[in-house]
């Protein structure tokens, strides 16, 4: 198939950094479903990377939502050793009014964004690259919070992502993404396990 002889040749085209940033990224979402705090270095080190190569690509947005990240490995890393040293790292959970709230907030948003900036790029997927990324931003912080529900979100907004990719031919992209369905999948098990055996479970 075509797609495939698509995704041999961009795999044979990374860069050596590019493959560094991809395995830190795996590494980081398999270290966080298992609660380790070594997660956020890994998250450091891998959106560096991004950031450098998206800025050398000029993609100016990504290299800002990668910044972003980067700061918040850094927060995520912080707020974690907070919160073993006064308490064992604890998974909350947060009400459904809470969540309702977040997605009638941050749908509206995304389509806001998306509709600004058809004025400045000719592209049929603004509206889902901006649903992406305004609920990639949010979900990222609950993640810090170790907010249970984080991982059903990522399961929705990976799977946006997957096709956001397929559609603009990034097939290789696409399929690490869909990659990232089971580690999502994989974290949210272990996370409730975890919470459900907490008796100080926070939610």
């Amino acid at each position: 198939m075509n797609w495939l002889s698509v995704v041999a040749q961009q795999w044979a085209a990374q860069s050596n950094w590019e493959l560094l940033a991809v395995v830190l990224a795996l590494g980081y979402v398999w270290l966080a479903a298992r609660q380790s705090i070594w997660c956020w270095p890994c998250a450091l080190v891998s959106t560096a990377i991004y950031s450098w190569l998206f800025w050398e690509h000029t993609l100016p947005l990504q290299t800002l939502l990668n910044l972003y990240y980067l700061v918040m490995a850094v927060y995520g890393w912080w707020h974690w050793r907070a919160m073993a040293d006064t308490e064992p790292c604890q998974v909350q959970k947060r009400s459904g009014w809470y969540h309702l709230a977040a997605v009638l907030l941050l749908l509206p948003l995304s389509l806001a964004i998306g509709w600004s900036l058809k004025s400045y790029f000719n592209s049929e997927h603004l509206y889902v690259d901006a649903l992406v990324t305004v609920f990639s931003l949010f979900t990222t912080y609950l993640v810090t919070q170790k907010v249970l529900e984080n991982w059903l979100y990522w399961l929705v907004i990976n799977s946006f992502a997957a096709w956001l990719y397929w559609q603009t031919g990034l097939y290789l992209t696409a399929l690490l993404f869909v990659g990232y369905l089971g580690f999502a999948l994989y974290g949210y098990i272990k996370w409730r396990s975890s919470y459900l055996q907490d008796p100080h479970a926070v939610g």
